[in-house]
């Protein structure tokens, strides 16, 4: 006799969330390319055509993954500057610190975030990943006005520190460095990226007496 499997029933609201948690399983085991909505209803149990009330288009769900990435990485960057000392460097380092450890749990994940906020149309993705980042932006205005960092772009001084903690993630999610070396590697690069952003002190000539 054989046991047939009762096929999943989900709310509306579930199977969004399902499909989502489903495709970011797929993509961290597979990468983006093997994702299919086909697949994904078939994992959770429903129809084929299922998915598809959520997600017309298989972009449409790459799009979603996106957008939940960039809000959870958002909460815990914010989480990471609320917490703990309120010392700016330590805030610094804490938002970086968080970035950081999520690129490494997800490298997929961010990979396929990256990828699809630079893709005309995706706004809805863009504002999710200015809303991600807006606590180190923030972050970096302050320390412009208590001149802890210098005056300028706060879009560029953003990219050095963003580049610098991405390619240490990045070195471990490539094996070339080792997982357990990260946070101190993330604190000597931020107190280098203090010094080097620090204002300019003028030096002024005195002639000898």
């Amino acid at each position: 006799m054989t046991e047939r499997t009762e096929p999943r029933r989900y709310h509306h609201g579930e199977l969004r969330g399902a499909l989502l948690a489903a495709a970011e399983q797929s993509l961290r085991e597979r990468g983006p390319a093997q994702l299919s909505l086909r697949d994904l209803a078939r994992e959770v149990g429903v129809s084929h055509a299922a998915p598809r009330r959520h997600f017309p288009e298989r972009q449409d769900l790459l799009d979603a993954l996106a957008e939940a990435g960039f809000s959870r990485l958002g909460g815990e960057i914010r989480d990471a500057v609320a917490d703990g000392d309120a010392d700016f460097a330590a805030r610094i380092r804490r938002a970086t610190a968080a970035f950081a450890h999520f690129a490494v749990a997800n490298p997929a994940l961010l990979e396929l975030m990256n990828a699809t906020k630079h893709q005309s149309g995706r706004s809805a993705v863009t504002r999710s990943a200015e809303a991600a980042f807006a606590p180190l932006v923030e972050l970096i205005k302050e320390g412009q006005q208590s001149r802890v960092l210098q005056a300028g772009s706060v879009e560029g001084i953003g990219l050095i520190l963003y580049a610098t903690v991405n390619g240490l993630a990045t070195l471990v999610n490539n094996g070339l460095v080792e997982p357990g070396r990260l946070d101190d590697l993330i604190e000597t690069a931020v107190t280098q990226f203090l010094k080097g952003a620090a204002p300019t002190r003028r030096r002024t000539n005195q002639k000898p007496a």
